[in-house]
């Protein structure tokens, strides 16, 4: 029996319909004219610090929404559309932005930094974002996106990193078929260095590309180039986040973790200053306890779940993304975890970084060749192949769910290989130059603008509205007792919380 018959065999009915998913969703708040909101996080939304489901990201004018866990996609789907409403509804006259990449931006100091309050673990959040300016600038950091968590029953660390190493392989695919970021503001670029064509005045774009926001312009960096982290066991995982976690890095130094002024510009001079500094198209997560850093859960524990960080927020959908595409996710996840997964090489995480490059810049264009192994492949004739491998698992879904909805999504998927055009990042340039004159701007408005009607013309039930609201009023009083509770000089709590023993399994977890 090949790996993919004893795999499928593993993979019943009740494992399947255990399949959790949920959502974290990206988006910046913009005015009425298209510009960047430079409002604090409205506080009928509730303690960004503290609410369960709604926060902010990098900037204070980033809105993060963020679901429950899920057996049903749909579930999914109408939690996120609940939240993003009553996000909505207590916005003011902002709305927000659609697209992954952003609005017209304003000089990059002027954007600003989430705050969460006076607590230590509220002012660490702001200086570690205050550095991530320094280090990447604040411009890089308003591209938004929507992760998706995932998991299945009875899956082991092994297999995960597995499941990882494999996805890393064939990302190719969901950058092609998802990718929705093909132009961008001038504003985004402006100072910058980089190969964008003019569309028109105010927008630049390549013509082929799929998700600019995944290629040289989204979130790359120097620095974490040099990383090249293997994902063929957790202890290695872990062996070479703890390195860039705990080594101080040259740039960085240089920086300093405060000015001459005292006030924090960094939380470390190490070339990650925490673990989610680390970029990738996928992580391995687990969750942690109160305090605790997510590689020592991760090293305690084991994976729990994995976290897909490469999707797009398509603009044509409400909510950013479309139930058939969480269902292509499913069987693209499955399909990773029960092949055969080998162990990765220096050579080839080069390479699929080439990969993911060309595709995210290049991604429609005819003939465009990958490397596969060494060798050259074209994209369609690839990713053909792995539709046809992945049909079986979409028909054990559809089995397990009683219904033919994951091989549809993979029906939906071979149209896109074979007829570019319909995909979101064609759909995107040709909606911008036929009705918009070329302009991103104007398009991405428009777009969010019919997003907010619509989700405004929705009243929210009754019950609901009232519970979302007692929710925000209640993170508030989470964040003040958080507040009051702190006893230890901000110094001294940074101190604690970035000890490298902290890191490690087996010790102590959480800061005292």
């Amino acid at each position: 029996m090949d790996r993919t018959h004893e795999a499928l065999s593993a993979l019943t009915p009740e494992r399947l319909r255990g399949i959790r998913r949920g959502l974290e969703k990206e988006s910046l708040r913009s005015r009425s004219d298209g510009s960047l909101a430079l409002t604090p996080h409205p506080h009928a939304l509730g303690s960004a610090l503290t609410h369960p489901h709604i926060t902010t990201d990098f900037s204070e004018s980033q809105v993060e929404l963020i679901t429950g866990v899920h057996a049903q996609p749909e579930d999914c789907l109408q939690e996120l559309n609940v939240v993003q409403r009553f996000t909505l509804h207590n916005m003011g006259d902002e709305r927000l932005w659609v697209s992954s990449m952003p609005c017209r931006l304003p000089e990059d100091d002027a954007i600003p930094l989430g705050q969460y309050g006076s607590s230590n673990v509220g002012q660490a959040k702001t200086v570690y974002r205050m550095g991530l300016g320094h280090r990447y600038g604040r411009r890089m950091q308003t591209i938004s996106g929507i992760h998706y968590n995932w998991s299945l029953p009875e899956v082991s660390s092994e297999a995960y990193f597995g499941l990882i190493r494999n996805f890393r392989r064939h990302a190719f695919l969901l950058l092609y078929l998802f990718g929705a970021s093909p132009a961008v503001c001038s504003t985004f670029v402006a100072g910058r260095q980089h190969q964008l064509q003019a569309l028109s005045e105010g927008t630049m774009y390549l013509p082929f590309a799929t998700s600019l926001r995944m290629g040289r312009l989204g979130y790359q960096s120097d620095a974490q180039s040099s990383l090249a982290v293997s994902y063929n066991s957790l202890e290695g995982y872990g062996h070479s986040l703890q390195g860039a976690l705990t080594q101080a890095y040259p740039a960085y130094e240089a920086i300093g973790v405060q000015g001459a002024d005292g006030a924090y510009r960094q939380l470390a001079t190490s070339l990650l200053q925490i673990e989610n500094e680390f970029y990738g198209t996928i992580r391995p997560k687990r969750v942690t306890f109160p305090g605790e850093r997510p590689l020592h859960a991760l090293r305690e524990r084991g994976v729990e779940y994995v976290e897909v960080r490469l999707m797009d927020l398509d603009p044509f959908e409400a909510v950013g993304i479309h139930s058939s595409t969480l269902r292509f996710l499913d069987v693209f996840l499955l399909h990773c975890l029960a092949t055969a997964s080998p162990q990765d090489t220096p050579a080839e995480i080069a390479a699929l970084a080439g990969n993911q490059q060309a595709v995210a810049e290049r991604g429609r264009q005819p003939g465009l060749q990958l490397q596969r192994q060494g060798m050259p492949v074209v994209l369609v004739d690839w990713g053909r192949e792995l539709l046809a491998q992945m049909h079986v698992f979409a028909q054990a879904l559809d089995a397990a769910h009683g219904n033919t909805l994951y091989t549809s999504a993979l029906v939906q998927a071979a149209l896109g290989l074979d007829q570019p055009e319909s995909l979101p990042s064609a759909r995107v340039l040709e909606a911008i130059t036929q009705d918009y004159q070329g302009s991103f701007a104007a398009f991405a408005l428009a777009q969010s603008n019919r997003t907010r009607d619509r989700m405004l013309a929705q009243p929210l039930d009754a019950d609901v509205e009232s519970a979302l609201v007692r929710q925000s009023a209640r993170s508030w009083e989470d964040q003040r007792a958080i507040e009051a509770a702190d006893t230890m000089p901000f110094g001294v709590y940074l101190r604690e919380f970035l000890a490298p023993h902290r890191l490690v399994a087996g010790r102590r977890p959480r800061v005292a």
